[in-house]
């Protein structure tokens, strides 16, 4: 991501696990509930389960069920976010390595930023499933009720559904962070090229912002679609003798198209955007920041 000098891996990893836990505690609640919640409605329906978008459904959900429930399954994510994080940002920096050495390239380039931030979104799948998953079944209200919070859900599915399942949707999740990570980080690549060289802090920061936002919303754009099926995926329960109507990515996209409409790929795209666009910037800064401070630190600076 960055032209300077890569620091050892555990420094990589301990700056983007600050990243990530900023961004967390400054927007991803209560976005990604109403997110979830929208994601997983089918059909137009009626009443106080039925939403008619992001305001319709803050508002139902706080008059309903109370505010506490748009930070319910919080703990999955905050345990989730250090090492997701952490992984993205270790793992694009990685994976540079390993391609500018294959390709025989001195420098990052456009095309190379777009291939490491897909690996780095592969990589970082495998770590944030489990998670993911638990955090879907506690946010979706046909499912909460069933456990009293994320240690029972975890033993819970476990025990009904098998060890195997904590991995469900692993492959509707591998698309979803290729797809953000590819956009993500080729549009921060882009847009550095493109803004003045920054020569004080300040510059930094404005043009880590800056390019940091454009490459979550655009990140954001591309990947909707196999979050909201990945939503779907999570959300259904193992039950035997029976099959699961959402299942594998592609045909899950297809199935959603075909008995939606497009415009149902893209449902909570509004709180989805808000979030991990500006996001996106503040996992930039924050990254930029710390990478900054453990040079200062190792007398690099």
């Amino acid at each position: 991501m960055s032209q300077e000098k890569p620091l050892p891996f555990i420094y990589q990893f301990a700056a983007g696990a600050v990243a990530g836990v900023s961004e967390v505690i400054l927007l991803r609640y209560p976005l990604d509930v109403v997110k979830t919640r929208v994601q997983l409605q089918t059909g137009t329906g009626a009443g106080a389960d039925a939403y008619s978008g992001m305001m319709d459904c803050f508002r139902k959900i706080i008059a309903n069920e109370g505010v506490g429930r748009l930070y319910r399954g919080i703990e999955a994510p905050i345990l989730m976010e250090a090492p997701k994080r952490a992984v993205k940002f270790a793992a694009n920096d990685e994976w540079g390595k390993v391609y500018r050495k294959a390709f025989g390239i001195d420098k990052m380039n456009q095309s190379l930023s777009i291939l490491t931030g897909a690996s780095a979104g592969a990589t970082e799948a495998f770590v944030v499933v489990p998670f993911e998953l638990v955090k879907i079944r506690l946010q979706d209200k046909a499912q909460a009720h069933k456990y009293s919070g994320m240690i029972d859900c975890v033993t819970k599915i476990i025990s009904q559904e098998g060890i195997a399942a904590m991995y469900q949707g692993l492959e509707s999740t591998i698309w979803r962070h290729v797809l953000w990570n590819s956009g993500y980080f080729g549009c921060i690549f882009q847009v550095r090229s493109q803004l003045p060289k920054a020569n004080d802090k300040a510059t930094q920061m404005r043009n880590d912002i800056l390019s940091g936002t454009v490459g979550g919303t655009v990140g954001t754009i591309l990947n909707t679609p196999m979050d909201v099926v990945k939503s779907r995926i999570q959300n259904s329960p193992k039950v035997a003798g029976q099959v699961r109507k959402y299942n594998w990515a592609w045909p899950s996209l297809a199935l959603v198209y075909r008995e939606e409409g497009f415009s149902a790929l893209y449902k909570g795209f509004l709180p989805k955007v808000l979030r991990l666009g500006p996001g996106g910037g503040i996992l930039l800064v924050v990254f930029t920041g710390v990478m900054d401070f453990f040079r200062k630190m190792r007398g690099e600076q």
